[in-house]
């Protein structure tokens, strides 16, 4: 089934406007206020939990899920990368950008993405999960990083689409993902979960 909805993108985030509108999705943006916790300690169920709180909030604003009919849909996302069983979000400043570079450097690690979608009076929610091979960085790598500025405001002070590629070696799994949305899960969730196309 074929009909235009309304779909509504409840992030600030610039890079998941970038993929959505890659992809030639029409779509707005209204930023959720919600609180970005959780007491998960699962990372699928942590971003999960939090997707849902952004999706909600969203939809609390527009009157409520039960408002949120065939016509429009919200979509929220959260990701987190994961090292040694920790859960690195942004860095907090440049010693901690630092920090979690040097956890990151000549190992594997994982990125998860939550994601929430509210349509037809209902919240569902889904996670994907991608491994990321990081090449070793010296500390002169770190820090000329960090000093680019690019680490802050990006779960596990990188960005795979931007300067931080030149320490990639490789990923299993969905690239989109690890920039911040998970662009062929959602677009299959959305078909099998609602019966619509984005």
């Amino acid at each position: 089934m074929n009909k235009k909805i309304d779909l509504i993108l409840a992030s600030a985030s610039p890079r998941r406007s970038e993929i959505l509108t890659s992809l030639g999705v029409d779509f707005r943006v209204l930023v959720s206020d919600a609180d970005e916790s959780s007491d998960a300690t699962d990372a699928g169920a942590h971003v999960e939990s939090i997707a849902r709180a952004k999706c909600l909030a969203v939809a609390d604003s527009l009157g409520g899920v039960e408002n949120i009919d065939g016509d429009k849909m919200i979509l929220a996302a959260d990701t987190l990368v994961v090292a040694d069983s920790e859960f690195l979000g942004k860095p907090s400043d440049a010693e901690d950008a630092a920090r979690m570079l040097r956890q990151l450097s000549g190992r594997e690690h994982f990125v998860v993405t939550g994601f929430a979608v509210c349509y037809d009076g209902r919240v569902s929610v889904s996670h994907e999960k991608t491994v990321v091979r990081f090449a070793e960085m010296t500390d002169s790598d770190i820090d000329s990083y960090v000093d680019s500025g690019e680490p802050f405001g990006k779960a596990g002070a990188y960005a795979i689409q931007g300067r931080g590629a030149r320490y990639i070696e490789g990923i299993t799994g969905d690239y989109f993902n690890v920039v911040g949305l998970p662009a062929h899960k959602i677009f299959d969730f959305v078909r099998r979960e609602f019966g619509v196309e984005l």
